[in-house]
């Protein structure tokens, strides 16, 4: 029942709901990847704007991956987070929680956790969503070289198929809280 109720409000934000006003308002989403996706998607729960997040896999080569498929390595997909948010307005303010959230230097990994799936990634689904994640990526960057850090090595693509995890995945952290969450980030704000 958790996941027919977890799919069904991911599917939400393909959908526009129209209020009295007339005015139009939509739900977004966006997939991200920052390592571990049970802290990664951790970190976007507090968020106002965000209305739900659920786990899964991307930017791989295998249909339906299972969580062991992807560890193995030989999938090539990435732990990601779906994040379905209020409206477009608000995706600068979940960029800046995912640069902030882990250490976008480190190449297939984050920390302790090693492999293709730990990778740092930002996949979207619009023009604008990508010209925004290149835009904050060039601030944090910036803010990175100040502070002594290497090159950002976030891959930033099209989402091209995602699959959600398996149910046990699912925000994890909320079922539990003592659970491991690899992420810190590497101190660097994304704002003075």
């Amino acid at each position: 029942m958790k996941k027919i109720f977890l799919v069904f409000l991911l599917t939400l934000s393909q959908f526009a709901f129209t209020s009295n006003d007339q005015s139009t308002s939509y739900l977004e989403k966006i997939v991200l990847g920052s390592g571990c996706f049970w802290g990664a998607e951790k970190m976007f729960w507090d968020l106002d704007c965000v209305k739900v997040t659920g786990v899964g896999y991307a930017a791989g080569r295998t249909p339906n991956p299972t969580y062991e498929e992807v560890c193995s390595g030989l999938t090539a997909h990435s732990e990601i987070v779906f994040v379905t948010y209020e409206d477009a307005s608000n995706l600068e303010e979940l960029l800046q929680v995912f640069w902030e959230g882990h250490d976008p230097t480190q190449f297939m990994r984050q920390g302790g956790d090693v492999g293709t799936q730990y990778r740092s990634g930002i996949y979207f689904f619009d023009k604008a969503q990508e010209e925004l994640a290149l835009k904050t990526k060039e601030i944090y960057q910036a803010k990175l070289d100040a502070n002594g850090f290497g090159e950002i090595v976030t891959e930033i693509l099209p989402v091209s198929e995602e699959f959600y995890a398996e149910d046990y995945h699912q925000q994890y952290l909320a079922k539990n809280p003592n659970g491991y969450c690899g992420h810190g980030g590497c101190g660097v704000r994304f704002k003075d």
